[in-house]
């Protein structure tokens, strides 16, 4: 029985114990110090809009005044405010005015350049007439360095005929003989009895007109302007007719070669009507009081019928302010017998007065010259012997047979 009463005893003072405990860990945890209560926020609420049919004041008894009567306020200049002046723009400056060298005697200048290609058909023709032994296959490589050279078939047989028959006479033959022979029949064959000046004088109180044709590639565009120069050169002053709508920038072109000797371009819209536009530029020629009027026609195929039909209206439209003194056709030297083929179906069209031959310094057949004037029985007037400005240069037949034999 004692000994129940001690297990109870013994109970009763553990479960004490731990209830101890339990008591002092919730005593030691600290509660949140409670915070004093602060004002309450002020809330700011926004303006209320206003309703519909709600004004903003009680409404005055005042006299109404209409539209008419009201003074608009009148705004005040601030003095401290800068005033703004725009400046125009700046206009472009003028392209500097180029003096061209002079004409006379420019192919004698530029025959060095021409010799380097041409000689190969004077020093060819040397060294087979210098042979002790002139055979009949002498004579027939003769003819051939003639044809290579586009001498053409029938003055080639001209040229050899004459020879053989002045060496034949002459017998013994030194070098410097054969070389004045040799200059004397070229001369012969190339014409010192042309007139090869380029018309620019009507005669009348109206510019000299010239209009310039040729097929695609030629360098038509280029020859136009390069003739402008030599003009100017010679102390004329040019109004130039971009009549080429068909190719594009050919009016600038010619333009820009116009601007650089002080000469003006009259131009019109690209594909525009080529007549209309040479009309004009002699129109402005004639009013300006110019000297020469220069036409730049659109290159053309010399196959195509409607062009060429074409080219003869700008003619016809032109000739109805003056007739035209020069229609000059530019041919490629390096074309040979397409040239011929191409200046025979212009000449049907147009009544070709002259002939300029380009890029004669960059072939070794110059006997186009000669081919060319028996083709369409009229000189050649202008040749071109490079790229520069003033590499356009009158014909000069001595010049040029001197070039082609060498010194």
């Amino acid at each position: 029985m004692e000994i129940v009463i001690l297990a109870v005893v013994i109970a009763v003072v553990v479960v004490g114990a731990i209830g101890g405990l339990v008591v002092g860990s919730r005593k030691k945890k600290r509660l949140p110090e409670a915070k004093a209560p602060s004002a309450a926020p002020t809330i700011t609420a926004p303006p209320a809009e206003p309703h519909v049919g709600d004004e903003a004041e009680t409404p005055r008894d005042e006299a109404r005044r209409t539209i008419e009567e009201v003074d608009l306020p009148v705004a005040e200049p601030s003095a401290s405010a800068p005033v703004v002046t725009e400046e125009p723009p700046a206009a472009p400056p003028a392209p500097e005015i180029e003096t061209p060298e002079p004409t006379a005697g420019r192919m004698v200048r530029l025959r060095a350049r021409l010799s380097r290609s041409q000689n190969a058909l004077g020093k060819g023709l040397l060294t087979l007439l210098s042979r002790e032994h002139l055979d009949e296959d002498t004579w027939e490589e003769i003819e051939d360095t003639l044809l290579t050279a586009d001498v053409g078939v029938a003055p080639t047989q001209e040229l050899v005929e004459r020879l053989r028959e002045r060496v034949r006479v002459l017998g013994t033959r030194t070098p410097d003989e054969l070389r004045a022979l040799l200059r004397e029949e070229l001369l012969h064959l190339v014409g010192t009895d042309f007139d090869r000046v380029v018309k620019t004088e009507s005669g009348l109180e109206t510019p000299g007109i010239v209009m310039v044709v040729g097929v695609n590639g030629t360098g038509k565009t280029t020859t136009t302007g390069k003739l402008a120069r030599v003009l100017v050169a010679d102390g004329r002053s040019v109004v130039l007719g971009a009549a080429d709508t068909f190719r594009a920038a050919a009016a600038d072109q010619l333009q820009t070669w116009g601007e650089r000797v002080g000469a003006r371009t009259v131009r019109g819209p690209e594909g525009g009507d080529p007549a209309s536009i040479a009309f004009d530029a002699v129109k402005e020629g004639i009013a300006e009081g110019a000297d020469v009027v220069l036409i730049d026609t659109a290159g053309r195929l010399h196959t195509k019928t409607g062009l060429m039909d074409e080219l003869g209206k700008v003619k016809r439209v032109v000739e109805k302010h003056a007739p035209l003194d020069e229609v000059l056709l530019v041919l490629d030297a390096t074309t040979g017998q397409n040239g011929l083929v191409q200046a025979r179906v212009f000449a049907e069209v147009v009544d070709i007065t002259g002939i300029v031959l380009t890029k004669l310094d960059g072939t070794a057949k110059g006997g186009i010259v000669v081919a060319v004037q028996r083709e369409l029985g009229v000189p050649v007037k202008l040749v071109g012997l490079g790229e520069g400005a003033d590499d356009l240069a009158p014909f000069e037949p001595e010049a040029f047979v001197d070039a082609l034999i060498g010194d």
